[in-house]
């Protein structure tokens, strides 16, 4: 009976003791920051953390390499083809919903998400998350929410969404989320408005590299065993704000026919038609600065054959934008902007970052750029979790762990 008593007690302390020393991941989102912007400008915050952490020479996004999809490849591991969310704007032809992020009904539609979220995956698993601002968070995926999240507000000042993370940290252990996610759209906000290579856009990143320095002090007072990812879901291409950059569909496509439904989203057009050939065929014989696909000819490394996608889809090539009518020319002040969803394996440009530091992470470690579905593994690994199958492989980031 003592014999059996111990043995308990030996039980109880072990698992106490790891529970305890289980450490904590934040995912932070600085939204369209570009891969070469931490050694193109100088951010000093960002250098030290590079510097004590790991870092990869890219993160390379999935097709479209657009803000939503991406944000939820991030927390999936999935490529958009495969959870669902297949751009920022598109319809799904079975629900005869039109998605759009600004829609709050269809960004707190669980039908639009597959896949399970890191945040669901911690809870599944006995732990708690919480989420400021990340895509999917506002959705009960599978009918569940974060333990803790809020509805995306981008009036909240950057500072107080750093203070909302000390804040959860700072609760009782029982309380306390063990996996917390944040966003940031500052720096895609100006690279949009302005361009990658404006001084505009270097001083926006300097606010960027504040903010970081803001959490690493306040995660030091904490003294809790953090681990702090930094990623982007895409970089940014700069366009020439001329007419020639433009590529306008009404000259194209008879904007009156409603036998086809347009889903304009910058890089990308989705139509949608039941008139596929005949479609598919007056647009190639038009083709210039952009390529057209039936969604069955997509190229096999997009990962993108999805229902949702369109019948037939509208690539502009790289320097290009589609737009449905003139509207845009002439609609910024700037003499150039910044776009991205262009193919990332075929554009530079449109690689973010990955950053890494803490108590699971080697130091002074670089990788080569690698596919953003790899993350989602390499969390479940940092949170000593069991990730469902994926299309990523936690054996990419094995590099940069630290038992």
């Amino acid at each position: 009976m003592r014999f059996v008593f111990w043995l308990f007690l030996s039980i109880s302390f072990a698992v106490g003791a790891q529970q305890k020393d289980r450490p904590y991941v934040i995912l932070i989102s600085f939204d369209g920051f570009r891969n070469d912007y931490a050694s193109k400008f100088d951010l000093p915050n960002f250098k030290h953390f590079i510097k004590n952490g790991a870092a990869a020479e890219g993160l390379i996004p999935s097709f479209p390499s657009k803000t939503f999809p991406n944000h939820y490849t991030l927390v999936t591991g999935l490529y958009p083809g495969h959870h669902g969310l297949v751009d920022n704007y598109f319809y799904d032809k079975d629900l005869a919903l039109a998605y759009t992020m600004r829609n709050r009904d269809m960004v707190e539609n669980p039908k639009f998400y597959g896949g399970t979220p890191l945040w669901q995956l911690a809870q599944q698993q006995g732990l708690k998350s919480a989420s400021c601002f990340w895509v999917g968070s506002e959705a009960p995926v599978q009918g569940e929410f974060p333990t803790y999240y809020y509805k995306y507000n981008e009036s909240m000042p950057n500072k107080k969404r750093v203070d909302q993370v000390m804040q959860w940290l700072k609760l009782p252990k029982k309380q306390r989320p063990q996996f917390i996610s944040l966003y940031f759209s500052l720096v895609d906000t100006e690279g949009h408005n302005t361009g990658p290579n404006s001084e505009e856009l270097k001083n926006t990143t300097l606010e960027a590299d504040s903010l970081l320095g803001y959490l690493m002090q306040g995660l030091k007072k904490i003294k809790l065993p953090v681990n702090v990812i930094l990623v982007s879901d895409h970089g940014m291409y700069e366009l020439e704000q001329k007419e020639e950059t433009y590529i306008t569909l009404s000259k194209f496509i008879n904007l009156a026919d409603t036998t086809v439904r347009i889903v304009n989203g910058g890089t990308q057009a989705h139509l949608y038609t039941k008139n596929v050939d005949s479609l598919y065929n007056a647009l190639k014989a038009v083709e210039e600065n952009f390529e057209v696909y039936k969604r069955e000819d997509f190229p096999a490394r997009w990962n993108y054959n999805h229902a949702r996608v369109g019948d037939v889809m509208l690539v502009a090539n790289p320097g290009h934008y589609i737009q449905i009518n003139s509207r845009n020319f002439g609609r910024l002040q700037s003499p150039v902007f910044g776009v991205h969803g262009y193919d990332p394996d075929e554009v530079h440009e449109m690689q973010g970052i990955f950053y890494a530091n803490g108590p699971n992470i080697k130091a002074g470690t670089t990788i080569p750029a690698f596919k953003n579905v790899h993350v989602y593994p390499f969390v479940a690994l940092l949170l000593g979790l069991t990730p469902p199958k994926t299309d990523g492989d936690v054996n990419v980031l094995k590099p940069v762990y630290k038992k």
